[in-house]
């Protein structure tokens, strides 16, 4: 069954939790299927996860679009979301026809940063079905810090967080904010809440899998490691390589052979 806003705003009614995850290539999604996560994130977190990129800035519209169609490749069921990059919904127009290309890439949903409300207007206007991101952005924060900690700072998140709704988003992303902030935003919108070290409260978790597979090695409070693709990965290869050097591998189960008659019409014909 493919998944859409309506059964994500649901499983939020019904008090179930939203699972999703970033995703960037085609054999990842396949598996992330199989294991029945509901919202796939195409994430400009692909620039310093899979690209080498120093920051989300450097990603480009084509950079997602090719891991958007990869993803789509692997998994039909899940609600699949693209992050417009950064530079990318400058203007109205500039939005609407980013969007648009992403959602014909087969995005179901688009997402971006802040509170640009003139884009947002735009967007809803033209039937973008749209998500916001709210507390730590990090197409504009250098500083990777817990947003939302003071007062003021608390009071408009939640105000922005309404306004949002009110214009007409169908979910929202909370990034990096205190877990009572978290549960105060997401109690009070009726659309679903993904959170990304926003607390235990939001209606969904959102991680990037790269850092749940441990293919990254830092380690963020945010995050938790499920396993050591890096220590086990390299383990691999360093077997792969001892065994190729001590001519372990290839072995008979890994050739094929001539038949006799075959080699020996070969060798009298180089003799």
């Amino acid at each position: 069954m493919k998944k859409d806003a309506a059964y994500l705003r649901q499983k939020k009614q019904n008090g179930q939790k939203i699972v999703s995850l970033t995703c960037y290539d085609y054999p990842t999604a396949v598996l992330e299927e199989q294991a029945g996560v509901d919202l796939i994130i195409v994430g400009d977190s692909v620039g310093t996860n899979v690209l080498g990129y120093a920051s989300e800035q450097e990603v480009t519209l084509a950079d997602i679009a090719h891991h958007l169609r990869a993803v789509c490749r692997g998994a039909s069921e899940p609600y699949i979301l693209a992050d417009l990059p950064f530079g990318t919904y400058e203007t109205p127009q500039q939005a609407l026809k980013n969007a648009e290309y992403l959602l014909a890439q087969g995005a179901d949903i688009v997402k971006l940063e802040g509170m640009p409300v003139e884009v947002v207007q735009h967007l809803i206007a033209h039937d973008i079905p749209l998500c916001g991101h709210l507390g730590l952005l990090p197409q504009t924060h250098i500083k990777k810090a817990v947003q939302g900690k003071r007062f003021d700072q608390a009071k408009a998140l939640v105000e922005d967080a309404l306004r949002l709704e009110q214009l007409g988003i169908l979910m929202l992303v909370l990034e990096l904010i205190p877990e009572e902030l978290g549960q105060i935003v997401t109690e009070k919108l009726k659309i679903p809440t993904i959170g990304i070290g926003a607390g235990r409260h939001t209606d969904g978790q959102v991680l990037i899998v790269n850092d749940i597979l441990g293919i990254t090695p830092r380690k963020f409070r945010l995050a938790k490691k499920y396993q050591d693709y890096q220590g086990l990965t390299l383990q691999t290869l360093q077997k792969y390589g001892h065994d190729v050097e001590q001519v372990i591998f290839p072995e008979e189960s890994n050739v094929s052979h001539m038949a006799a008659e075959e080699l020996q019409q070969l060798r009298d014909w180089l003799a």
